[in-house]
């Protein structure tokens, strides 16, 4: 079985360095996305001067529907990409 659960068998040496690489790229990417979402959405939601320890209503829904928007321009953004990419 491969390092990552899916394809063939390791080959000889054991570790498949390039599926280690894509893993890693790939939580770069993902660690980014993150930490992209948290602070676009913590600046636009949650005021500096923190009156409580939890967030009150008006902030989890400001955070909810912030991530969502997010979301959902990342999702048509990649549509396009790949649409024009079909099309050259």
């Amino acid at each position: 079985m491969s390092f990552l659960g899916r394809g063939g068998p390791s080959p000889a040496g054991g570790v498949n360095h390039e599926r280690i690489e894509m893993a890693i790229n790939e939580i770069d990417m993902v660690s980014d996305v993150f930490n992209r979402i948290v602070s676009s959405c913590h600046t636009k939601c949650i005021s500096p001067r923190y009156a409580e320890g939890d967030l009150n209503k008006g902030e989890s829904v400001c955070i909810d529907r912030c991530v969502a928007k997010f979301f959902e321009v990342n999702k048509k953004v990649g549509e396009k990409m790949q649409s024009a990419g079909a099309s050259a």
